[in-house]
């Protein structure tokens, strides 16, 4: 089956030209001109993956992901103002896999949907082929059903979260660089800066801490990256 497409855009000529590369690239592309419109749209016919602008009429590009978020962990990547670093930060922290600033190639827009996508299915199928299941004490990590637990409660994880903890939680009381956790998340060819990475980490630990006040597995170490405490 073809991946499809949610794209979002008040602009007519981005939804015509977008979806036109993207059809000829072998997907299925759904064009909606505002956030309402999509959110109706989504919700009755479902897709693998969104991109939406953030600045359009009725309901912009952050309300529609935070009530995409409140049904599910569906991947999105935000279209964003060139200068508007305050929109990308935001985006990032309520769960957008992925950004990026207009004008772009639609080259770019391609390789980053077709990262997204090949990462949502390494989240979903990440050990079907060993069966593991990665516990670490009150952690509890399930790749194949993409699942997060702590201390038996479950954790709603975008993929990139998911891949993230999964990284860090890996290898317990070992660093983990932002460049080696970029690798991890989004692949040796996708450049991110580090600010992505840590937006991602602060949204991991306000997660947990909504279900666990103490949690403090997740630390940093300035200037050098991020760890998983073992227990």
């Amino acid at each position: 089956m073809r991946p499809t497409i949610a794209l979002v855009d008040d602009d007519r000529n981005i939804l015509t030209s977008v979806s036109m590369a993207l059809e000829a690239e072998g997907f299925e592309v759904h064009t909606y001109a505002d956030g309402s419109a999509a959110l109706e749209g989504m919700v009755r016919t479902p897709v693998d993956l969104a991109i939406l602008d953030i600045k359009m009429p009725r309901m912009d590009g952050m309300e529609l992901l935070e009530r995409l978020r409140r049904k599910g962990n569906l991947p999105v990547i935000f279209l964003t103002s060139k200068d508007d670093e305050i929109d990308e930060v935001l985006g990032l922290r309520m769960g957008a896999d992925d950004y990026i600033k207009k004008p772009f190639s639609q080259h770019l827009l391609i390789e980053r949907i077709r990262a997204v996508l090949r990462r949502h299915g390494l989240a979903a199928a990440g050990s079907e082929e060993t069966g593991e299941v990665m516990r670490r004490g009150e952690l509890t990590l399930d790749p194949a059903r993409h699942l997060c637990t702590w201390r038996g409660g479950g954790i709603d994880l975008t993929v990139t979260e998911f891949l993230l903890l999964q990284a860090l939680a890996k290898r317990p009381g070992h660093v983990k660089s932002r460049d080696q956790l970029i690798d991890a998340a989004y692949g040796e060819h996708i450049y991110v800066d580090d600010r992505t990475i840590d937006s991602h980490i602060k949204r991991l630990r306000k997660k947990f801490k909504a279900v666990d006040s103490d949690f403090a597995h997740i630390e940093t170490l300035y200037g050098v990256g991020y760890r998983y405490r073992g227990d």
